[in-house]
């Protein structure tokens, strides 16, 4: 019970990641906002996990759903103690070339704007509640280069740079 009486938001906790996270923080105490966009999936995973979850439509890249997504949170269950950015996808595919502008702004959209929305809507909350956790998904590939797509590394890159810039603003708030 590491998390118990915890109050946590979950991007992208519809599938993967996500909903074995969620499953893992209501396993330890906590309660869960199952935030995806995936209505059908998100809800199954709240409905899953009984009273200790609740599902709500949530689009990273969209600042009024995750300011709400905060909003509804703290409504519910009266604070916001963990925030953990996960929504995410593959992004643009294929050569620097033939990546189109749309692909690249819906991939920095996502992987990088919608941890940096979580990010500033969470930290208001926590500081009122005394201090939180932000966990933000990254991946190897953010740390060195390699053979992927272009876009998913510079995104994972920022997220990882993001996190730990913010920390050193933060963390003094605990």
């Amino acid at each position: 019970m590491r998390l118990n009486d915890k109050v946590a938001i979950i991007t992208g906790a519809g599938s993967g990641i996500g909903a074995e996270s969620a499953r893992r923080f209501v396993e330890e105490g906590a309660r869960v906002l199952i935030a995806d966009m995936q209505d059908e999936k998100g809800q199954a995973v709240a409905d899953e996990l009984g009273d200790a979850a609740e599902f709500l439509h949530v689009d990273v890249s969209q600042e009024h759903h995750v300011e709400a997504s905060v909003a509804e949170a703290v409504a519910k269950w009266g604070k916001l103690d963990i925030m953990f950015n996960n929504a995410g996808f593959g992004g643009a595919l294929g050569s620097i070339e033939t990546t189109t502008v749309d692909d690249f702004d819906i991939t920095f959209d996502v992987l990088v704007k919608g941890v940096f929305l979580g990010i500033k809507h969470a930290i208001p909350a926590m500081r009122a509640a005394g201090g939180g956790a932000i966990i933000n998904t990254a991946s190897v590939a953010g740390l060195q280069a390699g053979y992927s797509p272009h876009m998913y590394i510079v995104a994972k890159s920022a997220v990882i740079h993001l996190t730990k810039s913010v920390a050193l603003e933060v963390g003094k708030d605990n």
